[in-house]
């Protein structure tokens, strides 16, 4: 089977979609290298923005590569090209799948079987996620789409059900694949707890100036959607409080909105400790999580919630924000917060620094939730969903 991937949608690789796109590939090529009976005979054809080529390095050539013109990477272009060249491109490679990681540029056309990823349904439940036109094509033109494609996949039961309830699609054709976790670089590290702790402490602070305890937040910084205003009050709160020496980290791209959150850092009265770090490579994220003494996740809405989880597999305790698929994903292995108000986040921050206990109970749990999640089982059952929307057309 020829499986199309389009990968347009990775923003250079700095969201959470690019990371799933990126895993996935990474699980889906292992599997082909292996021939599991799932995903044998399978060649993949990425279609890649040319600028995005180098990401794609990992693959290691394993699978073919088909340039497209930087000139459709702004986003209406971008639309406009699946819709009108990736048809013909994919007839013209002869491909009998065609996946979109994306609800955003799922196609109308249907030259082979099709395949969508939905991560979430955010424009339905953020009002001012996005400018009313992307909220408009989010809300109205995603919703007809949605009805052309052969198989979708949806990342959480959450997901799933608003699917079903905005869209209206048949449950039948939507198959819920948890996001996996890549184990090889989510883990608490090498030797005794502490010591890895202190190793990863002595590169955060070498790295990004964070020498004192700290809580870490990983998000692009887009408001209101991911809620950071309500976080950074609440931690104003706790060091009024507390009078505690804690930091608070926010790694993480600018994105819409992101001059609210730097203007609301700047007016605070412990704007000192509030450190943002930008875009955080992903080759030293892991040290990250591994040197934050909590992880903090007070999102509004997310379709999973990766950050948690790789947050939990690194031994780090977790707070999370109840909303969206976050309850689901992260089920009692975190304590749960509402997310819009700020002295239900103030009692959490209190407590996870004031109590070791609390810590390392959350810890213990967090290790033992994290290993549900595995992208080999995640490229497994997109395998199968692949043939199951083949055998559908």
């Amino acid at each position: 089977m020829r499986i199309g991937f389009s990968t347009s949608v990775i923003q250079r690789g700095k969201t959470g979609v690019a990371q799933y796109v990126f895993a996935l590939l990474r699980a889906l090529k292992i599997q082909n290298s292996h021939s599991s009976p799932s995903s044998s005979n399978h060649d993949f054809t990425l279609f890649v923005l040319e600028e995005d080529i180098p990401l794609f390095d990992f693959l290691g050539g394993g699978m073919e590569i088909v340039p497209i013109s930087e000139r459709f990477r702004p986003a209406v272009k971008n639309v406009l090209w699946h819709q009108i060249h990736l048809p013909r491109l994919a007839a013209q490679h002869r491909i009998d799948v065609l996946h979109i990681p994306s609800y955003r540029r799922m196609l109308w056309r249907r030259p082979c079987a099709l395949v969508a990823t939905i991560h979430d349904l955010a424009p339905f439940h953020v009002p001012e996620k996005y400018d009313w036109k992307r909220m408009f094509y989010g809300r109205v033109v995603v919703r007809r789409l949605a009805h052309r494609q052969h198989r979708i996949i949806a990342i959480s039961e959450n997901t799933a059900r608003d699917i079903v309830q905005f869209f209206k699609v048949d449950r039948s054709r939507i198959t819920v694949i948890h996001n996996g976790l890549e184990h090889a670089r989510f883990f608490p590290g090498p030797g005794p707890r502490d010591q890895a702790h202190n190793q990863a402490k002595a590169i955060a602070a070498t790295r990004y100036r964070l020498q004192k305890p700290f809580f870490l937040y990983v998000a692009r910084l887009e408001h209101p959607a991911k809620n950071h205003l309500p976080l950074i009050a609440a931690f104003e709160q706790f060091k009024a409080a507390n009078k505690s020496d804690w930091q608070l980290a926010l790694a993480g791209s600018d994105w819409h909105g992101a001059e609210t959150i730097h203007a609301a850092i700047k007016k605070s009265s412990v704007a000192a400790e509030i450190k943002t770090l930008g875009f955080v490579p992903d080759e030293q994220l892991s040290d990250l999580y591994r040197a934050a003494d909590v992880f903090v996740y007070p999102s509004l809405y997310e379709g999973f919630g990766l950050p948690p989880i790789e947050a939990m597999a690194c031994g780090c305790p977790v707070i999370s924000s109840s909303r969206g698929s976050l309850a689901e994903v992260v089920g009692d292995a975190g304590a749960i917060i509402e997310p819009t108000d700020v002295s239900s986040i103030t009692r959490q921050l209190q407590l996870f620094a004031t109590d070791a206990s609390v810590r390392d109970r959350f810890r213990a749990a967090g290790l033992v939730r994290a290993k549900q999640f595995d992208w080999s089982l995640s490229a497994s059952a997109t395998a199968n969903v692949y043939a199951s929307a083949l055998q559908r057309r």
